[in-house]
């Protein structure tokens, strides 16, 4: 019988031997660990950080299911990518242009994308690095496209998604989309749960110097270009149609202002098998997009 020779690859035992701290959640994971094993974010975030002399921040874009997010956040992304001056992003890592990509894909056919799913480690994170043109230094950035059925569940439900727990507890900044459309209609819902978002937030850390008392916060009227005189005043339009929200903004957060945004110039809805009732963008006129993110970060770098 012959016989081969294997290599011996003791040095693998070593590599397992040193723990991989996630950068959302802190917790140990091995170096090949593709996700963390208990928020699910992508382990590529850790790697990254630590080949860096710049510590990444983080910021939050969130809202209830249906919102916007995700159209948002890609519209965001692609026009900042494309700028050839004043706020500019670059994205690191491919894992980066997937959301941007996803979203200008299924705008360019005339559809919004797909629902976020509510599964962590489908979500898409975003590591960019961020610069304005009047200032020298840039900044790195994490910002990850979460579901908004998880994020009322963790909100209701406190500890349920442990990893949405420790990323907007160390946020540097926030940006909350609200449906204006919605809004208009007299739905109270947008207003029930940006409230519970925000008591959720003060008591996530209610630092007298450093919580979210004084963390900028950034309230989006989503789909503005449905109700134009949002785009006239937000923030009289968010005190006249969410009053609540408008209320803890005032007691509870110093640091905060109000936008309007829109993507779609107009919309039909139209009856597709299957499916029931579906909304479809019939051409795309961003507006108001890119200032609500510039606003944050120049809060955070002030």
């Amino acid at each position: 019988m012959s016989k081969s020779l294997q290599p011996m690859e003791s040095f693998r035992l070593a590599e397992y031997a040193v723990p991989i701290p996630c950068y959302i959640c802190g917790d140990d994971n091995t170096y090949d660990a593709e996700v963390c094993h208990t928020c699910q974010a992508p382990m590529a975030l850790a790697h990254q950080s630590q080949s860096q002399k710049i510590r990444p921040q983080m910021i939050a874009a969130i809202g209830a299911s249906g919102v916007g997010k995700t159209v948002y956040l890609g519209m965001l992304l692609d026009l900042l990518s494309r700028q050839s001056k004043g706020l500019q992003i670059l994205a690191r890592g491919a894992f980066s242009i997937t959301l941007q990509q996803t979203a200008i894909a299924a705008l360019s056919k005339r559809e919004f994308p797909q629902k976020t799913p509510n599964e962590p480690d489908q979500w898409n994170w975003m590591h960019c690095q961020v610069s304005l043109t009047e200032r020298r230094h840039t900044a790195e950035l994490i910002m990850p496209d979460m579901s908004g059925e998880a994020i009322l569940e963790e909100v209701d439900h406190p500890n349920t998604y442990r990893g949405i727990r420790a990323f907007l507890k160390r946020c540097a900044g926030i940006m909350i989309l609200i449906d204006a459309a919605k809004l208009m209609e007299g739905s109270r819902e947008q207003d029930y749960f940006s409230m519970k978002l925000l008591s959720y937030l003060s008591e996530l850390d209610d630092d007298p110097k450093r919580g979210w008392r004084h963390r900028p916060v950034g309230i989006i009227l989503s789909k503005a270009d449905q109700c134009e005189r949002c785009f006239d005043d937000p923030q009289a339009y968010a005190r006249q149609h969410a009053s609540g929200l408008w209320q803890h903004c005032q007691e509870r957060f110093r640091n905060h202002r109000f936008f309007a945004c829109g993507v779609a110039g107009a919309c039909i809805t139209r009856v597709v098998r299957g499916q029931g009732r579906v909304t479809l963008p019939l051409r795309i006129e961003p507006r108001g997009v890119v200032e609500p993110f510039e606003w944050l970060i120049r809060q955070m770098r002030s």
